[in-house]
């Protein structure tokens, strides 16, 4: 067993995803997290709202978020995992993306939702993780997919 596994942590509030995460408004998709398993899995939440910039051309009258939006929202919960997993918050590591297959989107989500966002992880190594995730509301699927991500040190300015 390494160090943290099979104890919860969590919640965490914004304070602690802004220190695991690098993005910021637009961009930031997780807004709490509600349980945290180091080396297993995470659920976040993301509050979605009808202020949200991408309802007002998607689409005008039947606001719907994008499902690249939704997968990118399970990558950044997969970011938290990885971060808090291997004792980087705060470090300023990025997570990106290397590959999204499996993707399936089961149900539209609209504003006033919270989205859960359910991650675990399938495969771990040192710089390489592998993921699967699964957006819901109130129980039921929305959306679900499998990514691949690698962590790195941040571009040098």
């Amino acid at each position: 067993m390494s160090a943290g596994e099979g104890s919860s942590k969590g919640p965490l509030d914004i304070t602690r995803v802004l220190a695991a995460l690098p993005h910021r408004f637009p961009m930031l998709l997780v807004d709490r997290v509600e349980e945290l398993m180091p080396d297993q899995r995470i659920a976040a939440i993301k509050a979605v709202t009808f202020n949200e910039g991408f309802f007002q051309g998607h689409f005008p009258g039947r606001p719907i978020m994008p499902g690249v939006l939704i997968v990118e929202a399970l990558a950044q919960a997969a970011g938290v995992l990885a971060v808090e997993s291997l004792g980087l918050s705060g470090t300023g590591k990025l997570v990106y993306f290397m590959a999204i297959e499996d993707a399936k989107f089961r149900k539209p989500v609209e504003p006033g939702v919270l989205l859960r966002l359910e991650v675990e992880f399938v495969q771990k190594r040192s710089k390489v993780c592998k993921f699967a995730g699964r957006a819901t509301i109130d129980g039921q699927v929305a959306a679900e997919a499998n990514f691949t991500a690698m962590i790195a040190d941040p571009p040098s300015a």
